[in-house]
């Protein structure tokens, strides 16, 4: 395997000495980047973008070639494994996701079963291999998945969910039968992630974008539970060396000491907390990632510089911070204000 020549990320997210601070961002490949949007027109629609590796990783690539970024993240959507699990996927322009076979009843739990990555998701892990060979270790490449929650809400509800009143109806109605679901969930996130480290990639994020809307207690028992459980199907080392893994739960900072004692290696810290307060919260056993407002990016070249500074001089400890925004990029964002954000995290950081 070819060596890392930049290995900022993984070093950071293990806590050990860099020379500056690593930045990616969530959502680096995505609709603000015009040459994104012309691949998207070339594939026809975004499932095809998804489940043609070629052009997953062209995308991939793209920011790579615009930014000093320190990692890629795979190009995919949290919602494949449902998607494999046979609910019937869709995405309409302007509408989102949507399950043509929603997971409403008992029945519809019990026919559920844990997707072979080699098979219904052999996709993915080939996007994951061609990315690996295309990056020539330039940087690392962080595989993902949506939290087995997050993506329960989106099999329950059928799609994108204001209120989630059918998850939380199923949830407080019949309790076992959602542990029932978002264990055969659980099981496929885990396979999925174990698949896409035998691919090649050298990192791990887990999306719970859906965890916040939980009470704390209920976050506890019905998100981080679950995640826990993934964390704990894992394999934490592939060819000698440590994978590390972020968990990343937005709204859900009432339980950062629990987030950390499940063993991930980082946080991913949403907008709506101070750095300094997380990292005094979660001490120096963990790294965390974070956290700009994404909204930042709306402004210009010299207030994001002043942001991201704010950022930096917030964290107190010399190793262990991944920049990154506190949620994906926004579509309408301006990419020389990227640029301004990723050059701004170096030259702040440099040690």
């Amino acid at each position: 395997m070819t060596s890392q020549k930049n290995d900022r990320f993984l070093r950071a997210l293990l806590r050990q000495p860099v020379d500056a601070t690593p930045v990616w961002i969530m959502r680096q490949a995505g609709r603000y980047l015009p040459e994104y949007r012309a691949t998207r027109a070339k594939a026809g629609n975004f499932l095809t973008l998804c489940k043609t590796p070629e052009l997953a990783c062209e995308v991939t690539m793209q920011p790579l070639d615009r930014f000093d970024l320190d990692a890629a993240i795979l190009f995919s959507d949290i919602l494949t494994i449902p998607d494999a699990m046979g609910l019937g996927l869709q995405f309409v322009e302007g509408d989102g996701p949507s399950f043509s076979n929603p997971v409403r009843t008992a029945a519809d739990i019990k026919k559920l079963a844990v997707p072979d990555p080699g098979a219904e998701l052999r996709y993915v892990t080939d996007a994951v291999s061609l990315i690996r060979k295309e990056l020539d270790g330039r940087v690392p490449l962080i595989g993902f998945s949506g939290s087995p929650w997050t993506l329960a809400t989106y099999m329950v509800e059928g799609r994108s969910s204001k209120d989630f009143s059918k998850i939380k109806a199923l949830m407080y109605e019949q309790p076992k039968l959602l542990e029932q679901l978002l264990s055969t969930v659980s099981a496929s996130v885990a396979s999925y992630l174990n698949a896409q480290i035998e691919a090649g990639a050298q990192a791990l994020m887990i999306f719970d974008t859906w965890g916040g809307v939980l009470t704390p207690e209920l976050y506890r028992r019905y998100s981080l539970a679950f995640m826990h459980s993934v964390l704990d199907q894992l394999k934490r080392e592939h060819d000698g060396k440590k994978i590390p893994v972020i968990l990343f739960s937005k709204g859900a900072n009432h339980s950062l000491t629990d987030i950390a004692a499940t063993g991930t290696d980082g946080i991913g810290l949403d907008w709506t907390i101070n750095i300094a307060d997380a990292s005094a919260i979660v001490g120096t056993d963990v790294a965390v990632q974070g956290n700009l407002d994404p909204s930042v990016l709306y402004s210009s070249p010299e207030v994001v510089r002043e942001q991201v500074k704010k950022v930096l001089d917030a964290y107190p400890h010399e190793t262990g911070h991944v920049f990154n925004l506190g949620h994906g990029i926004h579509p309408g964002i301006d990419p020389e204000n990227v640029k301004a954000l990723v050059d701004a995290v170096h030259e702040f950081s440099q040690r």
